[in-house]
């Protein structure tokens, strides 16, 4: 079984996307560029004794996509406790919105957004009164 493990997030300005996770999210970062002969720093995205993985930002080896183009790889969605608050965070550290907040129905409060970067990312808020 191919259990996911790590994930890795393309940027152009690696300060820029890593003031945007920090501040949005509160992780934190790892130089770990001598290891990987690129900038790379490890995101650490919560307690280890918490459920999630950790990742990295890594410096973007193309041009980024066009706006509006089909995604070509992962969708990461972080978990929430209290969506407008981290629609907020976003939307004031330069994030934008790609697809509006919505109910998953019974389950949970679901929105999409672009990070400073260009990338897609989800917010997840469980709430089983979502409708």
């Amino acid at each position: 079984m191919g259990r996911l493990i790590h994930f890795e997030i393309h940027v152009d300005d690696m300060e820029r996307a890593k003031k945007f996770y920090g501040e949005v999210f509160g992780w934190t970062f790892e130089d770990w560029s001598d290891y990987a002969g690129m900038p790379y720093f490890g995101a650490v995205t919560g307690d280890a004794n918490e459920l999630g993985i950790n990742g990295a930002l890594m410096q973007r080896q193309s041009p980024p996509p066009e706006p509006g183009q089909a995604m070509n790889g992962y969708a990461c969605t972080m978990g929430v406790e209290d969506y407008d608050a981290i629609d907020a965070k976003i939307m004031s550290s330069g994030g934008q919105v790609a697809r509006p907040k919505h109910a998953l129905p019974g389950m949970a409060w679901q929105g999409y957004y672009l990070d400073t970067e260009g990338n897609v990312f989800g917010i997840h808020q469980p709430d089983e009164n979502a409708k």
